[in-house]
């Protein structure tokens, strides 16, 4: 479902919906397939930071992703923000290749080992874990609806 766009076909789109790449928010764009909440892993170019640790967003709502980073969502118990936890604190380094584009392909992130925490203290972690989470949505909601407020008022000012 990934899409690359280019910067002329954005550029004639409604800046509406989130456009990310495998680092950032690249820009908005007119259209989503993707709605939900997500983790973003780097795929290629930016894939880990100088500790081997990879290249993650936390995303939620409509947006569009493109080729450049893997998307996931939790499953069999757990969260996206627990599998989200978990990437975030697992070297990657060697699951890395390509000397001057850096690539995480699926195969080798598939083969990465990872520590988990036991069946026992899942459900438990999960409702601790997705409490902070709906908290940094909520807030960074807010944020850029403040943002967007103050940008408003301050083309209104200049008028």
């Amino acid at each position: 479902m990934r899409r690359p766009l280019s910067g002329l076909e954005r550029s004639e789109m409604k800046r509406t919906y989130p456009y990310y790449g495998a680092a950032s928010l690249m820009d908005y764009v007119d259209d989503y397939i993707f709605d939900g909440v997500y983790g973003l892993l780097g795929e290629d170019g930016t894939v880990m930071d100088d500790n081997g640790y990879p290249t993650m967003q936390y995303v939620w709502g409509k947006f569009w992703v493109n080729n450049h980073a893997h998307i996931f969502q939790g499953k069999n118990g757990y969260s996206t923000e627990m599998v989200y936890l978990i990437l975030k604190n697992t070297i990657v380094r060697n699951a890395v290749t390509g000397a001057v584009q850096l690539k995480i392909n699926q195969e080798n992130l598939r083969k990465l080992s990872v520590v988990v925490p036991c069946d026992d203290n899942l459900t438990e972690l999960n409702t601790l874990i997705d409490k902070v989470f709906l908290s940094i949505r909520e807030n960074r909601t807010e944020i850029q609806y403040l943002t967007n407020l103050k940008d408003i008022l301050l083309a209104e000012l200049s008028d």
